[in-house]
């Protein structure tokens, strides 16, 4: 059966993109200022022109780089800070206000003040990890409060190793929590990562690139860019994913 469901597949989310390209190109007719509204082909013709030059690889592994970082920081800090509130209470109860501001401030907020505090060239690795740590923390957290009591009670009885309690009993209820904070995660990330480089403008990153773009009014170089954060974004996401599943197993 999943054979034949994949050509559908393809030919489905082909349609689909062919649709909304369609959309793109008749607002843009519409519209009928490049200056204001680039075109999907005067968009390629941007890429197609950016992507062989140093200047371009060297924004894209340094927004990368930095993001990534920032990411894989939380997601270990998260998993370990959420284990040690899990086990105790009194870590839980002193962490809540400081989880609950993170959540709450707005990200504009975080990026001034770490650009005062750090300057721009730390600022996308740490943005993105404060977006994504309370995330991976609270995904934890509920994960291992969802264990089961019965397999717990089991483990203890037959005097399981710890380490094998954990990865057999704890990690399995765990893991989905983890996977779908990340699958948020990862998009907030690049978002949040990318916003505090135009603000910060980092040299070698996307962020210095967009905010280049808008002073020229290039705008068939920034939809260039940002059509590159897409394409990093969901193939950074969906390898991490991928990933995490093989861990997972």
């Amino acid at each position: 059966m999943k054979p034949a469901k994949s050509p559908r597949r393809f030919l489905r989310g082909l349609l689909v993109t062919l649709f909304w390209l369609g959309v793109w190109q008749a607002v843009s007719m519409l519209v009928a200022k490049p200056v204001i509204f680039a075109s999907p082909i005067d968009t390629l013709r941007a890429l197609w022109a950016q992507v062989p030059t140093a200047a371009y690889w060297s924004a894209v592994l340094g927004s990368l780089g930095r993001i990534a970082l920032g990411f894989f920081l939380a997601l270990i800090l998260g998993l370990l800070v959420g284990i040690a509130a899990f086990r105790f209470s009194l870590l839980r109860t002193l962490l809540s206000p400081l989880l609950t501001m993170m959540k709450t401030v707005p990200v504009a907020s975080f990026i001034i003040l770490i650009l005062v505090w750090f300057g721009s060239s730390s600022l996308a690795v740490i943005v993105a990890l404060l977006i994504v740590f309370p995330q991976i923390y609270f995904a934890a957290l509920s994960g291992l409060e969802s264990t089961n009591p019965e397999l717990l009670e089991l483990s203890r009885v037959f005097r399981v190793p710890a380490g094998r309690t954990a990865w057999q009993v704890y990690r399995p209820a765990l893991w989905p929590y983890l996977m779908g904070a990340c699958a948020s995660a990862l998009g907030m990330s690049w978002k949040a990562g990318i916003a505090a480089e135009v603000i910060g403008t980092p040299l070698h990153s996307i962020g210095e690139q967009l905010y280049l773009s808008k002073v020229y009014m290039a705008t068939a170089e920034l939809f260039a860019w940002t059509l590159t954060v897409i394409l990093l974004s969901t193939v950074f996401e969906k390898a991490v994913l991928r990933l995490l599943r093989r861990v997972g197993k």
